[in-house]
Order: structure tokens, then C-alpha cells, then sequence
């Protein structure tokens, strides 16, 4: 039942992107690398642009309740970073690495990017540092995803948000 659930969450999203948003093949190659390197339910696809960059940010929920979240180039169908979230920074794979609170980081993000935060994830990236990741939406409704590593307070990646598929589990918002 759950990999037919799958099935049919990426079938929807396949539909509905290319419904959407054209004739695109990249998010069909996104997803069949990601369910490749990690099964699990999809709750969420965005796609952002950064660092000239079009990306596919995928999140997975394994067969644990661990989320785990791909980064994918829309080009190539190429996984670029895989990182795995936590549900609070007080998370001790979180907490070990962590200098900055969520406030102080916060408060970083906003200097350079203001606007409201809409959304917090606490994530472990592949070498197992802690990073938040702030989605802000400024006055215009532009929305940026903005990474800030939790040990040195710097904004490690930047990219804009095009669209988002699916919702984002409750504690983090």
C-alpha cells in the first residue's frame, strides 16, 4: 500500500507540473533518482533558482518518519545535496554542532533578506553540521530559501523559490 500511495503522489506531481508548468522532463528525472537513493512518500517539490541554477528540492518521508531533503539539478536529473531534517534544534544530532539559536539565526537571514519567515527546518547536512533554513517571504511575496550554518552564523546558500508542490509537516512551520 505505501509504495502504491507513493506511486501515486508521483504520478499526481508529474500531472500537475507539467500541467502547470509546461512541457518540463526535469522534475520526472528529479523524482526517479531520488526514489532510487531513498524510498519513502513525497510531501513536497519546489522549484528554486539560485546561483544560476534551476533546482528541485524534494522532500521524503522514509518508512521511519525521518525526512530526508534532495536537492536535484532540473537539467540533469542529478542529485547535488542530500541533507536529512530534524524536528528541533534541540534534536541531539542538531544540538552537538549548534553555536547560534533559531533566534540569532534568524536574525542573520532577516539583516540580509528581510521579510517574514513563513517557514523554520532544522537540517544535518551530508558531513553532519547543523543548518537552519529560513523561507522568507518579503513585502513583494518573493519568496527566498536562505541557509544559515548553525555553528558560524553564515548564509551558506541563497535561492528563490518558483513554485511549491505539497505542504511541509506541522512543526516545522
Amino acid at each position: 500500500m505505501k509504495h502504491r500511495t507513493t506511486t501515486l503522489i508521483l504520478s499526481a506531481l508529474g500531472t500537475i507540473s507539467m500541467a502547470a508548468h509546461g512541457a518540463d522532463k526535469g522534475i520526472d528525472n528529479c523524482l526517479a533518482s531520488i526514489q532510487k537513493r531513498k524510498a519513502g512518500e513525497v510531501v513536497k517539490v519546489e522549484k528554486i533558482h539560485g546561483e544560476g541554477k534551476t533546482l528541485y528540492e524534494a522532500e521524503i518521508r522514509d518508512a521511519n518518519g525521518m525526512e530526508w531533503e534532495f536537492m536535484c539539478d532540473a537539467e540533469t536529473g542529478e542529485i547535488l545535496e542530500v541533507e536529512s531534517e530534524v524536528r528541533s534544534p534541540d534534536s541531539l544530532s542538531f544540538r552537538q554542532g549548534r553555536k547560534l539559536t533559531v533566534e540569532d539565526a534568524a536574525a542573520v537571514a532577516l539583516k540580509r533578506y528581510p521579510g517574514v519567515i513563513q517557514e523554520v527546518e532544522y537540517e544535518i547536512e551530508d558531513d553532519g553540521k547543523p543548518t537552519y533554513e529560513f523561507d522568507i517571504v518579503s513585502k513583494d511575496g518573493k519568496e527566498m530559501k536562505v541557509e544559515v550554518d548553525a555553528a558560524s552564523g553564515k548564509i551558506i546558500e541563497v535561492w528563490s523559490e518558483e513554485w511549491e508542490i505539497g505542504m511541509e509537516s506541522e512543526e516545522h512551520r
